[in-house]
């Protein structure tokens, strides 16, 4: 622990916190994740110092959708206070027991996920949950996130191939599969809603047990698509037959807007299709550009993940696609690193 004068903050958050007559308070910082986003913890206060002064479009999402989420009746971390031009902000603490913890300590997985399985069902009732200023995860957008498989993966597995021409078909083929998704902005999205980013809160009840974390990128789109992100999780695999219980958990008391069960299902497996696609495009950019090897560690799981979902959403011409432009896609891939 370290105070104030010898932690490398902001002159903004000092200030802030001279404010809130927090001056003394002796700091803790979290280790750095990949984005310029970072944390201190006030120590016995319950209160962190967030500073993101460099993406004020995904400051005041945060702001907004903290919010949003508390008055749905979830639990985010509350605002305490911010300073939005210069992008820092108290927020509240919710202690250390992410999923990822609990699970690392051997608390029971099938109990976390079903908290977290209804917690999105909590989101996904109110009609309230798509009323917030948030960009559309419309099928355009789902089209520019896979067109990183084309441009990253596609070379690595085949680096004597037309990368250019695998890329229109891949999009054209992408853009009559992704129609059930089109014009679904059903409720709001977080995106990365997996153990690294949901806390186990003692103290609370019902839903709010379920902390959420990194929801600033949040969209308006399907409802399938955050519980897809929790039951195939590019970094760890579920106890077997687990994730089948947990979709089916959701569809016992999914919303009737959602239309029949199967229609659900499908939309399930199409957006996990899409979503694998994307990370593996992500996974070997982060390797080759951004001098980032640790990710092609999961690399194998997410091309099980892909092909699965390939099946399950019965998208035959894409993997046809891929079985004749990339004939060793399925073998797994040998990412060379980035020189020096």
């Amino acid at each position: 622990m370290t105070d104030p004068a010898t932690v490398d903050i902001l002159p903004a958050s000092a200030a802030l916190l001279a404010q809130r007559g927090q001056g003394a308070a002796r700091l803790t910082a979290f280790v750095a994740d990949a984005s310029p986003r970072r944390y201190y913890r006030l120590e016995g206060q319950g209160m962190l110092l967030m500073e993101d002064p460099t993406d004020p479009v995904g400051f005041d999402a945060y702001l907004r959708l903290s919010a949003h989420l508390n008055g749905l009746g979830l639990s985010a971390p509350r605002v305490i206070e911010a300073d939005k031009p210069v992008g820092v902000a108290l927020i509240e603490d919710l202690g250390d027991a992410t999923y990822a913890n609990c699970l690392a300590s051997g608390q029971d997985e099938g109990a976390l996920y079903r908290l977290a399985v209804d917690a999105l069902l909590h989101l996904h009732h109110d009609a309230r949950g798509a009323g917030v200023a948030q960009p559309r995860y419309d099928a355009a957008r789902m089209l520019d996130e896979l067109a990183i498989f084309a441009e990253w993966f596609v070379p690595a597995v085949a680096p004597g191939g037309d990368a250019a021409q695998f890329g229109r078909d891949w999009r054209a083929a992408w853009q009559i599969a992704l129609a059930p998704v089109d014009g679904r902005f059903d409720t709001l999205v977080m995106r990365d809603f997996h153990v690294d980013n949901l806390m186990l809160l003692e103290g609370r009840d019902g839903v709010r047990r379920c902390g959420l974390l990194d929801f600033q990128d949040g969209v308006l789109g399907p409802c399938e698509y955050d519980l897809m992100s929790l039951l195939q999780d590019a970094r760890r695999d579920l106890t077997p037959g687990l994730e089948q219980t947990l979709l089916e958990r959701y569809l016992a008391d999914a919303p009737a807007r959602l239309g029949q069960l199967e229609d659900v299902r499908q939309r399930y497996h199409l957006l996990a299709a899409q979503r694998h696609a994307r990370i593996l495009g992500v996974f070997v950019r982060l390797c080759q550009r951004d001098g980032k090897p640790r990710y092609l560690q999961w690399m194998p799981r997410v091309l099980r993940q892909f092909q699965t979902a390939l099946e399950a959403a019965e998208l035959g011409n894409i993997s046809a696609l891929l079985d004749d432009r990339l004939p060793d896609w399925q073998g797994g891939v040998t990412i060379a690193p980035p020189p020096g």
